[in-house]
């Protein structure tokens, strides 16, 4: 019979993570919970059934790959020798250390554990993440919905700001960390596992400051950085050095911002993905500015504006990068403007901003419709002032940074 490869098998244990050897590793721990002793499983047996060498391997092989991947013998890519080689004999006993793919996607008893009933809860419950996985083997299928998880957690700060989104990070946090220590996986697995721990503690430190607790987020911002670096991914070690920045600029210290964002920029992939590149040098731009030198933060945007010329508009776009559109560029520039005492330029950046942003950004247009009316105040226009804020509604609206600076451009308004 001519040799004819596996590829039902071989794209399994892509999907699982599996190499060679994990596989046979696994597949010995599963038969010792069937037949009361570990199996003799190699990582060579995997190669051959994989090659076709092996088209139907023996039983004690066989049991144990049903039940890692929970579907019969044939559903795995093997032939049978002979019609009753297909009829395989029932297990005498099923593990309970083991959970297959299967039940580690329906078994709602030992797999899962929910929010308790909060506020916080109740967000994580409509963005779906009150499942985690706390047992069996992860695949890079189970990474994917922990992102798509993540991807509307940005979606709702972009739309009402943080809120809530502190505790519902860090609850996410806890559960993924549990994962990591209760699951098994490869290392594609785990790094993408630190990757999504990072982001969700860059989410968490942006929750913070929406909140107005500006010290912890920095703690969160510092954690994301350290989850990136477990996670080897440039891009979210770029993306946790520039929050750093963020936050050492609101707390007041201009020339440390500066030197984190440009330590960021020395790393190849931040310079080399224009969005990631475009939002570091416009962040520069402003710390630049911050600390006086009007010709670095000139060149900063210079550098901002041609990083982002560069961008493939068909490429997929991180979905924390989404805010980055040239509305969000005007914005930053307009920030930096102010900082120099640029007013005019600023509102001008501003008003720009506002007129390209999307309804749906409802936090950042709050947020640049309120500096708008501070650069109005600025420059003496309180008419334009009280026009550009009325009508404002925060009342959806879940950042306590924003509405605070709302209210003081109010009290101005009515001294």
């Amino acid at each position: 019979m001519d040799r004819q490869r596996n590829t039902v098998l071989e794209a399994l244990l892509a999907e699982y993570d599996f190499t060679h050897r994990t596989l046979a590793a696994e597949v010995n721990d599963v038969a010792e919970g069937i037949f009361g002793r570990r199996g003799d499983c190699a990582d060579r047996h995997v190669r051959r059934w994989i090659s076709g060498e092996v088209r139907w391997p023996w039983t004690r092989y066989l049991l144990p790959l049903e039940q890692i991947f929970d579907r019969p013998a044939q559903a795995l890519g093997f032939v049978p020798r002979g019609k009753n080689s297909a009829n395989l004999p029932t297990p005498p006993l099923l593990p309970r250390s083991t959970p297959t793919p299967k039940q580690q996607e329906e078994d709602p008893v030992q797999r899962r554990r929910f929010i308790t009933a909060s506020a916080a809860a109740t967000v994580a419950l409509a963005l779906g993440i009150d499942d985690t996985p706390t047992g069996g083997r992860l695949a890079m299928s189970d990474v994917q919905r922990v992102h798509e998880r993540i991807s509307r957690m940005d979606a709702h700060f972009f739309s009402i700001g943080g809120g809530p989104l502190v505790s519902v990070s860090t609850e996410y946090i806890a559960r993924l960390r549990g994962a990591l220590d209760g699951c098994t996986y490869g290392e594609r697995v785990e790094k993408a596992l630190h990757a999504a721990i990072s982001s969700l503690y860059a989410s968490a430190g942006w929750a913070c400051h929406d909140s107005g607790n500006a010290d912890q987020a920095g703690l969160f911002h510092a954690a994301a950085l350290q989850s990136a670096m477990l996670a080897a991914d440039p891009a979210a070690v770029a993306r946790a050095w520039s929050d750093l920045s963020l936050q050492a600029r609101r707390a007041g210290r201009h020339r440390e911002a500066v030197q984190i964002t440009r330590a960021a920029l020395d790393n190849r992939r931040a310079r080399q993905d224009p969005r990631i590149a475009a939002l570091l040098h416009a962040r520069l731009a402003i710390g630049q500015a911050r600390t006086g030198d009007r010709t670095g933060a000139a060149r900063a945007l210079l550098g901002a504006e041609k990083a982002y010329d560069r961008i493939d508009p068909t490429a997929p776009v991180p979905t924390w990068l989404a805010f980055l559109t040239p509305a969000e560029l005007s914005g930053l520039a307009a920030i930096a403007h102010r900082a120099l005492g640029r007013y005019d330029q600023a509102e001008a950046a501003t008003a720009q901003a506002l007129d390209l942003l999307p309804e749906s950004m409802r936090r950042n247009r709050t947020y640049y419709t309120v500096q708008l009316a501070e650069l109005q105040l600025a420059q003496g226009e309180r008419e334009q002032a009280a026009a550009t804020v009325t009508g404002l509604d925060v009342a959806s609206l879940d950042s306590r940074s924003i509405t605070d600076r709302l209210d003081r451009v109010r009290t101005r308004l009515t001294a």
